[in-house]
């Protein structure tokens, strides 16, 4: 839960250095919530589109930004179960990128700023957002 919480704090100072807000969510492989923050301004329907890009991620394995593309060019992949087409799910790789441990979701701005800041918060915490190979 410490890990989790240390994405949320780093997101969270992401987005006030911009004086921006957003709902953030962390989840495990199993898209369980471990950690979340609704920054001032969200609604709690913010809060639940965080936890479903996030919880997408979990089920998927890679970012909700490439879900739009995966979505235009395989038929049918827009209606499959956990699919979300706007960036802002991330996943969450240990330090040194050989393990998948869980996924970031980030709601309340625009989707370029709501990935950013998952971004933001994984850094934060030591971790990274992308597999080393």
């Amino acid at each position: 839960a410490r890990t989790a919480q240390a994405i949320v704090a780093g997101c969270a100072a992401h987005a006030a250095a911009k004086q921006q807000g957003h709902a953030i969510a962390v989840v495990d492989l199993g898209g369980h919530l471990v950690a979340a923050l609704r920054m001032d301004g969200n609604g709690s329907g913010i809060m639940d589109f965080s936890l479903a890009k996030d919880q997408a991620v979990a089920a998927w394995g890679f970012p909700t930004a490439q879900m739009e593309e995966a979505a235009k060019g395989t038929p049918g992949f827009a209606r499959a179960p956990h699919v979300v087409t706007v960036a802002g799910g991330v996943p969450v790789w240990s330090a040194d990128g050989k393990v998948r441990i869980g996924a970031v979701g980030a709601s309340g701005e625009a989707p370029p700023d709501d990935a950013a800041c998952a971004e933001a918060g994984i850094a934060a915490a030591g971790l990274r957002s992308s597999r080393v190979r």
